[in-house]
């Protein structure tokens, strides 16, 4: 029977974003996927910054940002064109675009391929989970070959005379809204369903043809006759939505007709191809449990956003970046498997807000009255208009932000000022050798001790040894132009240190503004958040703090433990 570390259920951009993850981490994976193909057709649009740095710890970033459309302004648009606002976030803190638009078949195809470069990661289409039974030391998975549904297009058949079974030390499912690894377990969704329709179209252009050109930006139309959402991809593609009224016949709205008279009043019919046509509503749900025993669950199996701030595969993207380093600190470093109990209580948080967030999006969008939709108008021109309330609204500032929930979260506790719980700021760095890089590619996948003008190894002393036990990258970072220098021959590259230059002070005002400063220690965890900081020089409690939460087992007692162990 073949054995793996971790079997995934689901192909879709959770699955695959969990599975780069977990390989380049050096984990076994097994991906089974009922559909021999993929959908081939639009339905994430969008992707931020926060999923982009994911992607690249995952190694693909560079590889799919290439197909996207980026650093688009996203406007509300009243019915006749006027701009009511306009949201355009020039910044960048994560180093990558807040804004990027994508089509979903040229990532998903290209998520897959780039597993090829994972020995250890094994792939099977055509492969549907059927059963699965868990015990103390892993998780027995049954499945057998599907036909698929073609994404709901027909009846998925299922040939039982071909089942296999497999080991695996844990489960994930991340196998969408009507996951079999979910319903296995008889774990309910909680929340609303909503029954307003919408109609989906979306286009290619026709060879040849710039069909889009007038159309650059992403426009939330607030008509109350007809609320609109029109959507840029790249290659020459585009995605219209329309909101229906209670009154209106579903057959009769997505009729070729009714889809031919809708899009000409942006787009010239003739020009475009009609890749798909199709009336959904939506659900704002998530799962009571994420996590019984050895089997997870990830993505739309665990919480489903409304689409109208194009977060459901980001949310999916964040699991699997929460969930993929603990599973490797369970696997490869003997972590307690409590550990992935704060998957739930990390994520959740988050994942509620920004369904909640899309919820009030979608009740200002479509907005049907006309009263009320003057008094939307009004107090969108209001905001625009307030000090201290314009810069906030502009740069979005209502997005739940990357921080986590306070004593709910893998670190030290968060005081006032505290940046503990909360993602870190990725700037270009200089390195010793004068070569720019990204703050992630520095630091690696894994965990980071930086010491802030100094060597933390200095500081951790003889726990130096516990930290390399969970693979932790040591590194110094000096701000701008204060790179110690010296006599001739006095060499100061230090074997097994990242000697690195904050040459735009991004990430040493970040830590000032927290009162981190010369000589203390900051700790990243693997997802790059923060897990604590050192501000005395003492790095005792962090090194107890990474023992007691990830629940490693009990080091010989070192000198630093010994003399804070017995103050105690």
């Amino acid at each position: 029977m073949n054995t793996y570390d971790v079997a995934i259920s689901g192909l879709g951009p959770t699955g695959l974003t969990l599975a780069h993850l977990l390989g380049r981490r050096g984990l076994s994976v097994l991906v089974l996927e009922r559909e021999p193909e993929f959908y081939g057709n639009a339905r994430a649009v969008y992707t931020d910054d926060e999923a982009l740095r994911v992607f690249q710890t995952a190694g693909v970033a560079d590889d799919i940002h290439t197909d996207m459309n980026v650093d688009s302004a996203v406007q509300w648009l009243k019915a006749n064109g006027d701009v009511l606002i306009r949201f355009r976030q020039r910044q960048r803190p994560l180093w990558w675009p807040v804004v990027n638009f994508l089509y979903q078949p040229y990532l998903e195809s290209r998520l897959e391929s780039l597993l090829e470069r994972y020995p250890s990661v094994k792939v099977l289409r055509g492969r549907e989970v059927v059963d699965f039974i868990q015990d103390d030391m892993g998780v027995s998975v049954v499945h057998a070959a599907s036909t698929g549904s073609g994404y709901g297009k027909r009846e998925n058949i299922v040939d039982e005379s071909s089942q296999r079974t497999v080991r695996a030390a844990y489960l994930v499912g991340a196998d969408g809204g009507r996951s079999i690894v979910r319903v296995n377990q008889g774990i309910e969704m909680a929340g609303k369903s909503y029954p307003e329709r919408w109609l989906v179209i979306d286009l290619a252009a026709k060879e040849g043809i710039d069909a889009f050109r007038h159309l650059p930006y992403f426009d939330f139309i607030c008509d109350p006759d007809m609320p609109t959402v029109s959507c840029p991809q790249p290659g020459g593609r585009h995605r219209f939505e329309f909101a229906l009224k209670d009154e209106d016949d579903r057959n009769t709205f997505a009729s070729d007709e009714m889809v031919r008279k809708l899009m000409s009043a942006y787009v010239n019919p003739d020009e475009v191809e009609v890749k798909r046509q199709l009336v959904y509503t939506f659900n704002a749900v998530v799962a009571d449990k994420w996590r019984n025993g050895r089997v997870l669950l990830a993505g739309d199996a665990a919480h489903m956003t409304p689409q109208f701030v194009g977060q459901g595969m980001n949310a999916g993207v964040r699991d699997a970046d929460n969930l993929s380093w603990k599973l490797a600190a369970v696997i490869q470093h003997g972590a307690d498997p409590k550990l992935l109990d704060t998957y739930e209580s990390e994520r959740r948080p988050h994942a509620t807000s920004m369904i909640k967030f899309s919820v009030f999006n979608k009740c200002l969008v479509s907005i049907k009255n006309p009263v009320s939709a003057k008094a939307r108008d009004a107090a969108m021109w209001t905001s625009l208009h307030t000090p201290g309330l314009r810069g906030w609204v502009r740069s979005a500032g209502m997005k739940p932000k990357p921080r986590l929930k306070k004593d709910g979260y893998v670190g030290l506790p968060r005081g006032l000022r505290g940046i503990e719980g909360t993602l870190a700021p990725q700037p270009e760095v200089r390195r010793y050798d004068g070569r720019p890089v990204r703050l992630d590619d520095a630091l690696g996948t894994g965990w980071s001790v930086i010491g802030v003008g100094v060597d933390p190894r200095q500081t951790l002393g003889t726990d130096v040894a516990i930290w390399e036990t969970v693979g932790t990258t040591f590194a110094t970072i000096y701000a701008a132009g204060t790179r110690p220098q010296g006599e001739i021959g006095d060499g100061r590259r230090k074997a097994g240190l990242v000697d690195l230059e904050d040459t735009t002070n991004e990430l040493t005002r970040w830590l000032r503004k927290a009162g981190v400063r010369r000589c203390s220690l900051v700790v990243l965890r693997p997802d790059k958040y923060v897990f604590g900081v050192a501000r005395s020089g003492d790095a005792t409690a962090l090194t107890r703090a990474l023992i007691a939460q990830l629940g490693l087992a009990a080091p010989a007692a070192t000198p630093a433990l010994e003399t804070e162990m017995s103050t105690r």
